[in-house]
């Protein structure tokens, strides 16, 4: 069976590891953290990144900088993973669900300003498979609005709008280093500030509520409890291990890429048919091959051919469900308008096999796989 995913490992991780657990610092912000931070700041060219246990935690904090509250109302698409909506139904806030374009599966700009009220805070944006939502556009709407903006990231490290990488042009930025992303630490991820004016928030809500990153620095004498806060720094191993790939970043990026190129070309005659859709990428994006799904006609034509697929020896699989057709979804929020868009096309979606590695022997039977379920 052809794997979906497996972690990326570029092999020198475990010399990595070894080099943290011998500098007998192995709690959080360790050297390797550090490293970690400051090549995000300057690959991704913001001020301030910091290392978090999960990109779930930096969205939660994203919450907490944006200071929401209960009766709050925050925008965000369905078509999402549950953890965009659960930091902010933390901090009591009600979600309010716009519908998603059908060529990019991101939040329709052109829906957000409908369903603003004199309740909504923050407007939360998601760059599904690392493709920019329209951010000119809304960074627009949200000015004029008085409105925050946070950008969930997750599958985005490296991709681009209009030359600014993506994470750095909202307020806040959420990136994830699960084992399912472009560079891995098993579980972790990172909060990027484009801006410093809330940096000192930010570290101590990072740093259980304390002020040790200025204890640190010494801009005073010893730390205490500031503020209400969480633990959300990883460990310097978990650190190590994704800067190992850091490392390889060039090289990880390429090979990912060239997967996504040839799936799409060799595939194109298949959309050129008709018979599938293939992902969309709007000018002025650039992209980080996080992904490759096409697009079925429908739910039915999806369920069979991911049965067809599997009994090829390929897992292939579909993506979320949209939130608000969730019991949570329900219960904490609500859909603005109609939904025109989010149930019909995320019922067509499949993504194929895709990660760093992947042998041309595995592509090229995913590749005849997708031909054979169209008698081609």
């Amino acid at each position: 069976m052809i794997d979906f995913n497996v972690p990326p490992f570029v092999g020198t991780e475990p010399e990595y590891m070894r080099e943290a657990a011998l500098n007998k610092k192995i709690c959080g912000d360790g050297p390797f953290t550090k490293k970690c931070q400051q090549f995000l700041e300057e690959k991704l060219q913001v001020p301030a990144a910091y290392l978090t246990t999960s990109c779930t935690s930096a969205l939660e904090m994203s919450a907490l900088l944006c200071h929401i509250k209960p009766g709050d109302e925050v925008i965000l698409p369905s078509y999402t993973f549950c953890s965009t909506a659960d930091a902010f139904v933390l901090r009591g806030a009600t979600l309010v669900f716009a519908d998603i374009r059908p060529d990019t599966m991101n939040i329709d700009e052109n829906r957000i300003e409908e369903a603003i009220t004199d309740k909504t805070r923050a407007i939360v944006v998601v760059h599904y498979a690392g493709v920019s939502c329209d951010m000119d556009a809304i960074m627009d709407i949200a000015r004029r609005h008085g409105l925050m903006v946070v950008e969930d990231a997750a599958q985005a490290i490296g991709s681009t709008w209009h030359g600014r990488m993506l994470g750095t042009i909202g307020d806040f930025g959420c990136l994830s280093f699960h084992e399912t992303k472009n560079f891995s630490m098993g579980e972790g991820g990172a909060l990027l500030l484009p801006v410093l004016d809330q940096r000192e928030e930010a570290e101590i809500y990072r740093e259980k509520g304390t002020d040790r990153s200025r204890f640190f620095r010494g801009q005073v004498d010893k730390y205490t409890w500031q503020d209400y806060g969480s633990s959300y720094l990883p460990s310097d191993l978990n650190a190590a291990y994704l800067y190992a790939q850091f490392m390889e970043y060039d090289r990880v990026a390429k090979n990912r890429m060239d997967t996504w190129n040839i799936y799409d070309e060799a595939l194109r005659p298949l959309a050129d048919d008709g018979l599938i859709t293939r992902p969309v990428i709007p000018e002025g994006c650039t992209h980080n091959a996080h992904m490759y799904y096409i697009k079925l006609r429908d739910l039915e034509a999806r369920t069979r051919f991911l049965t067809h697929m599997k009994q090829s020896g390929v897992l292939a699989v579909f993506h979320y469900i949209p939130l608000h057709s969730s019991p949570a979804g329900r219960k904490f929020g609500r859909f603005s308008g109609e939904d025109v868009y989010t149930t019909k096309e995320s019922e067509r979606l499949v993504r194929l096999p895709l990660y760093y590695g992947i042998s041309d022997e595995d592509r090229e039977s995913v590749i005849r796989a997708v031909y054979a379920f169209f008698g081609r």
